[in-house]
């Protein structure tokens, strides 16, 4: 229930609260006056009971059982039926297997390549996590210009560098400041009226094919450049905030601004190889930024981290070259990529395709005893009606879900996903990748939700 009827039953609620709360005030006032203790009681002995001894909670996680029944794929395929002739699921893909055995339990039309959207985030957060080391930090720095006048901003990659004051929440937690530069530089001595923004080491266009510009206005991406404020937020800590279109020279007007330096005197330019240092801050961790990614679903950032998988990989830092070094290190850890098709590395590019068996692939991998290195992605998955992008999911149906799903989501304008891992009621981990295609979000996403839920409550042994 919601709205206006949901106001009325809290006041109601309220209401009836506040009556009880003065009759029982009204009570206690008339039997403290009558004092019924005097006509008996004045004189007996007052005894007290000891207080019980402290309890010291003692929580702890509670692994899944090794030993609960395999679910069988013909008892999922039943009991997925009703919910897979929802005419809401359109054109759909999927595939569920189980963690423990790496057996694929259920499946349909899983090797047909479809729309990923932000499922694609798998695929980069998998093949940073085996090519990077977790802690991979990324530098902004400040090096001396050509000319006395002049200091360089040399952009390595960072996209969370923030201009809120120290101290302030950023959008990005543990995210560098700004203002760490600024007073390095004051601190140098050296004086300035000019900044220079290195922008190479990204190369390649700023949008990928198959992006639309106008979702830069429409708080989704901005063009993909080495150093940005808050992922080019306009609103700094808005997740859908409309994004800049020059997010690097951005940075460098904030920069000179607070130099006290005419932001008119900011331009694109070049670092001297051998530049004298003169400030720089670091990224968070990488895998402080994998879980902001994975969670938030975070365009900006995904595709900045698979610049860093192609700069690992001396791959040209650019969409393509990333796209390649992504797919080189997943095939490295024998993933089959057949049939998928890449133009970006976030899952925004409505041209990107990918089969639903790569994507619980992966989940698979991450979930059993193939890729240890990719247990962390399991924790990075939103939790189904908790956190991330499905926060606001499971709230009204599909209640089985709430809790036990965590999955990574997928959206765009005809296209929805849901992949990642459940556990049944059997206590059986279950992975799983859901694809819709043809129907509008708002129809597909809650046929999606439908299944993962039912793959949490079937028992389907």
């Amino acid at each position: 229930m919601g709205g206006l009827a949901a106001r009325r039953q809290r006041k109601v609620r309220i209401t009836l609260i506040v009556l009880v709360v003065v009759a029982l005030a009204a009570a206690s006032v008339l039997w403290l006056a009558q004092r019924p203790w005097e006509a008996d009681a004045s004189g007996a002995k007052v005894t007290t009971v000891a207080e019980p001894p402290p309890v010291t909670p003692a929580p702890n996680v509670v692994a899944v059982p090794d030993n609960g029944p395999i679910p069988s794929g013909a008892a999922i395929g039943a009991a997925l039926g009703p919910g897979l002739a929802n005419p809401d699921l359109g054109q759909f893909t999927g595939s569920v297997s189980d963690a423990l055995t790496g057996t694929v339990l259920w499946s349909a039309a899983e090797e047909r390549p479809m729309t990923p959207a932000s499922t694609t985030k798998l695929l980069t957060a998998a093949a940073a996590m085996l090519a990077l080391p977790m802690g991979h930090r990324v530098p902004t720095t400040v090096v001396a210009g050509q000319s006395p006048n002049e200091l360089v901003l040399v952009g390595g990659g960072d996209v969370t560098l923030t201009a809120q004051p120290v101290g302030e929440p950023s959008f990005y937690p543990g995210s560098p400041r700004i203002d760490d530069l600024v007073e390095q530089i004051q601190r140098s001595g050296v004086k300035a009226d000019t900044i220079i923004v290195d922008t190479g080491a990204f190369t390649g266009p700023g949008l990928a094919q198959g992006w639309s510009p106008g979702d830069i206005a429409g708080g989704y991406i901005a063009p993909i450049e080495p150093v940005m404020l808050d992922g080019g937020r306009l609103n700094p800590l808005q997740d859908e905030s409309p994004r800049t279109a020059t997010p690097a020279l951005d940075v460098g007007r904030v920069l000179a601004s607070r130099l006290g330096i005419d932001p008119a005197n900011v331009r694109i330019g070049n670092a001297q190889s051998g530049a004298a240092p003169i400030a720089g801050v670091q990224s968070a961790p990488l895998r402080d930024r994998l879980g902001q990614m994975i969670g938030r679903s975070d365009n900006v950032l995904a595709e900045a981290i698979g610049r860093e998988v192609a700069i690992k990989a001396n791959a040209d830092p650019s969409f393509a070259g990333a796209v390649s070094a992504v797919s080189d290190a997943l095939r490295a850890n024998d993933f089959d990529l057949a049939g998928v098709l890449l133009h970006d590395l976030s899952g925004l590019s409505v041209d990107n395709r990918v089969p639903a068996r790569v994507l619980d692939s992966i989940l698979l991998a991450a979930a059993g005893e193939t890729q240890p290195a990719l247990r962390p992605m399991l924790d990075y998955l939103p939790v189904a009606g908790g956190t991330g992008t499905l926060e606001d999911r499971y709230a009204d149906g599909d209640r089985a879900g709430a809790g036990w799903v965590r999955a990574k989501t997928g959206t765009l304008a005809d296209t929805s996903a849901l992949a990642g891992y459940v556990v049944d009621v059997s206590g059986r981990v279950l992975t799983f990748a859901f694809m819709s295609h043809g129907r509008p979000p708002e129809a597909s996403r809650p046929a999606l939700d439908a299944l993962a839920a039912t793959l949490r409550s079937c028992g389907c042994v």
